[in-house]
């Protein structure tokens, strides 16, 4: 054989060995599954049988369960609305990107519209892309989601209880309440106002429109892939559950709405199955946070973890999640690897061939867990801040390391009854270290004997201080991005 009939042939090989290679790795849009995922909002850890709620039953949660994985130590990055939705959507640490607390109707700053989303990521692979429900990363329609990816909104661009309504459904006419400011709770389509929620009533329409909304969608796009954001109000408070739920459960108001929550995942599962993508689709439930205790009976369950909402114990911020795939994600698993909500994006993202953000992010994929490639979970150490930046606590692997700061207790204050909230109470909280593998209810301080792991968490703590700052030792990060700056 001639020297030049052999480079020929070898640069064959080579060309078609490369070839393979990027159709190995590059997913075709005809073959990128469609994504769903369904956020509850104030959604307790204990609040669906799979999790451990006794009262309420929970069918169409139990079969995603026995369909898909179980996620048991899966955490928000912060437990309260604005900055989990951000780390949800954006796979960072919500104070890089300037965000904090619950953004009210009059912030003058929102979620930047040059950060990347999983909407705006997923678009050039040619997904479709939907919001139903809670947007509350933005107030004003600049802000509102056709910014940041996505083709259609229609929903509230805020938490449910941000109207100037009262506990008990009629509106606030005393002048000295703080809550009479809100202006009226509007519904979105779009970047319009299509409609005014003035009553309970009205309120109790919610989860029966969006999940109308959501069924028609799916028969709409069966043809190419699409991400559907299934943000849920519910069981936020004010409660409220339509006529077909209203008093079935033996739980009360709370266990009513569970229910239909639980309903509305079964129909988008029959709408999965009705339009034969159920193997096509991967979808996710989850909540953005622990269960906001202080409203008492109209709160759910923390499942036995310490505290909840706008806490960084892990009432607050452990929270279900289950995701199903079938074919792709084994059926009935269960994986207690630590995860968060930011790392959800850089899955998604490449789990559907699209590119990873090109800002840094704080998210790490685990997409190989979920397809069975490996038992391990790519995350080691996460951060628990809250409040504007205030670094509250280091988990390095099972080791929990709170640092002093002040936080709001319910255990120590009174939990509220019938939609009416009790009051936190303020404590100041100490140097404490937590073996969550054998306490994970935080109860028992052992840092006293692990001097060596405190010491370690502490170095991390350091390193998160670099990178994003900590308002309760005066430092500021080097990383950090800037907040839109409404007008």
């Amino acid at each position: 054989m001639s020297i030049r009939n052999f480079t020929i042939i070898v640069f064959s090989l080579l060309l078609i060995s490369a070839t393979a290679f990027v159709l190995r790795s590059t997913i075709p849009a005809e073959h990128a599954p469609n994504i769903i995922i369904i956020n509850f909002d104030d959604l307790g850890y204990g609040d669906f049988e799979p999790y451990g709620m006794l009262d309420v039953p929970t069918p169409n949660i139990n079969r995603l369960a026995r369909e898909g994985l179980r996620l048991t130590n899966f955490n928000t990055v912060q437990a309260v609305c604005t900055t989990s939705r951000a780390a949800l959507l954006t796979g960072c640490y919500p104070n890089r990107l300037g965000l904090h607390g619950a953004l009210p109707p009059w912030s003058k700053i929102a979620l930047n519209p040059q950060e990347e989303t999983i909407a705006s990521l997923l678009k050039p692979k040619g997904y479709q892309t939907a919001i139903l429900g809670k947007w509350h990363l933005g107030s004003q329609p600049a802000y509102y989601p056709a910014s940041y990816g996505f083709d259609s909104y229609f929903g509230i661009p805020y938490s449910n209880d941000m109207w100037p309504v009262h506990f008990d459904g009629t509106p606030i006419t005393d002048p000295a309440n703080s809550r009479g400011k809100y202006p009226p709770l509007p519904l979105i389509e779009g970047d319009r106002q299509v409609d005014i929620i003035r009553t309970l009533e009205d309120q109790a329409q919610l989860t029966t429109s969006l999940t109308e909304r959501a069924v028609s969608f799916i028969s709409q796009h069966k043809k190419k892939p699409f991400f559907l954001y299934i943000a849920h109000p519910m069981p936020h408070v004010p409660l409220a559950a339509s006529g077909k739920f209203r008093g079935k459960s033996e739980a009360g108001l709370l266990g009513d709405v569970l229910m239909e929550l639980d309903w509305s995942v079964g129909e988008v599962m029959r709408a999965l199955d009705k339009q034969k993508l159920s193997s096509r689709t991967l979808l996710i439930v989850t909540s953005d946070n622990g269960p906001w205790l202080v409203y008492g009976n109209h709160a759910g369950s923390s499942g036995g973890f310490k505290e909840g909402k706008q806490t960084s114990w892990e009432g607050g911020t452990r929270v279900p999640c289950l995701i199903r795939w079938p074919g792709k994600v084994a059926a009935g698993g269960i994986s207690a690897q630590l995860l968060t909500n930011m790392d959800i994006l850089p899955t998604l993202v490449e789990l559907a061939g699209a590119a990873q953000p090109k800002k840094k992010i704080d998210g790490l994929s685990f997409a190989n867990l979920l397809l069975g490639k490996t038992s391990q979970g790519p995350r080691k150490v996460f951060y628990y801040y809250y409040d504007q930046n205030n670094l509250r606590a280091v988990r390095q692997g099972n080791w929990k390391l709170v640092l002093p700061h002040t936080s709001n207790s319910v255990a120590q204050g009174t939990p509220g009854k019938d939609g009416f909230p009790g009051k936190n109470a303020r404590v100041e909280v100490s140097q404490s270290l937590y073996n969550l593998t054998l306490d994970p209810g935080e109860q028992f301080n052992v840092h006293e004997l692990y001097p060596d792991m405190v010491l370690r968490l502490l170095e991390l703590a350091e390193e998160a201080r670099a990178d994003l700052g900590d308002d309760l030792t005066g430092r500021t990060g080097k990383n950090v991005r800037s907040a839109a700056v409404v007008d």
